[in-house]
């Protein structure tokens, strides 16, 4: 048992999923991830080293993974605005690496102590192009080590850089939680070749999968790495035909996995009055409005996307379709960013309407018990 923060529990997590480096810049909210991966690090042979800007971060996180080690970043709004090149090129290059963003109110340097969730728009399109991304985020302390386990082994299996959209709410929130054992948890690594180095093409696909096998600079395999787009052997290629084929697989290892993909949890949805998209650090104050506004005969559902890209797109129509919901409510700390992506998931199937802030403060809970209560009222008198 160890009363710890969520940033603190992140790394944790990290470790324990065999994370061996981390490359960073310090930045509110997310300094503690930095200072705690400096701490723990040594304790079990891995490297920290503090870079000169978050680009440089990314950079090196990219390159301790193409070395063969397991890599983590962290950063808050600013640096994650900084580190998109690179992400970009880790989901071009197929490269597994972990991205922590701490979220805080902006734009620009914004609120630097203050919460905000602001960022989930930028975590799937911050980078240029079409390209694959995986986004956890977390809503306790203890989850904030699983998703950082489940973070690594998504990024070791599909090849793919993932980001953890944590908020300075769970970032700094402190909380007893047992630390499992380490025998417990189920640990993914990246696939090796099978096959000698001289048959060898650094992008080639093993018949009937879709993720191409990645060995270790310095494991006796020669391949080419480049952000061009690039055919089997990693060299670049002006192909259109091979451009098509190499981009299709790379969306198709998230877009072929969303059932081993996305997680998300539900709770009272059945005869609700009101279903509460909620999600971070947000969802605990909707989980004690809930208790509230059901003193004053408003019975609120909660639906909460662990994963939030891809978004539960088939989980949430099924809930709402599956007991009647009229009317739902998305709470977050942002002008509407995951309101949108409700709206466009439902098609007309319920209201939808949204319940925000972006001025640093937290969603209260007699705030969420207000407007729901107001909208529940609205939804009885037709």
């Amino acid at each position: 048992m160890k009363l710890l923060m969520g940033n603190e529990a992140c790394v944790e997590g990290a470790i324990a999923a065999g994370m061996r480096f981390f490359a960073g810049y310090p930045i509110t909210p997310s300094t503690e991830i930095a200072e705690e991966s400096a701490r723990r690090l040594p304790m079990v042979g891995g490297k920290f080293i503090q870079m000169e800007d978050e680009i440089a971060g990314m950079a090196a996180c990219i390159g301790a993974s193409i070395a063969g080690v397991k890599s983590m970043t962290a950063t808050s709004g600013p640096g994650f605005s900084l580190k998109q090149e690179n992400i970009g090129y880790a989901a071009m290059t197929e490269i597994p690496c972990v991205i922590v963003n701490v979220q805080r109110s902006g734009p620009s340097t914004g609120l630097p102590t203050s919460p905000s969730q602001a960022d989930v728009m930028q975590a799937r399109w911050g980078t240029h192009g079409d390209h694959p991304v995986i986004a956890l985020a977390p809503s306790s302390v203890r989850e904030s080590f699983d998703v950082a386990v489940r973070a690594f082994n998504l990024a070791e299996k599909y090849r793919t850089p993932v980001i953890i959209l944590l908020d300075e709410i769970i970032g700094h929130l402190r909380e007893g939680i047992e630390i499992p054992e380490p025998s417990s948890l189920d640990i993914i690594d990246r696939k090796k070749p099978a096959v000698p180095s001289s048959e060898f093409k650094a992008y080639k696909v093993p018949e009937g999968e879709i993720v191409p096998p990645m060995p270790a600079f310095g494991d006796g395999y020669r391949f080419n790495i480049t952000g061009l787009i690039h055919d089997e052997t990693g060299f670049p290629t002006n192909s259109n035909a091979i451009a098509a084929v190499m981009a299709e697989r790379r969306m198709r290892k998230v877009d072929d996995n969303k059932d081993d993909i996305i997680q998300f949890e539900e709770q009272d949805v059945k005869g609700c009055d009101i279903l509460v998209v909620t999600y971070g650090g947000t969802a605990r104050s909707v989980m004690a409005a809930k208790k509230i506004a059901a003193e004053k005969g408003v019975k609120l559902g909660i639906f909460r996307p662990v994963t939030i890209w891809p978004f539960p797109e088939e989980a949430l129509k099924a809930c709402v379709k599956d007991n009647g919901i009229k009317e739902v409510v998305v709470a977050e700390l942002n002008y509407g960013q995951l309101s949108y992506e409700v709206e466009r998931v439902l098609g007309g199937a319920a209201k939808v309407s949204h319940l925000g802030k972006i001025d640093g403060d937290v969603l209260y809970p007699n705030e969420i018990v207000d407007y729901c209560v107001s909208r529940g009222e609205a939804v009885k008198n037709g």
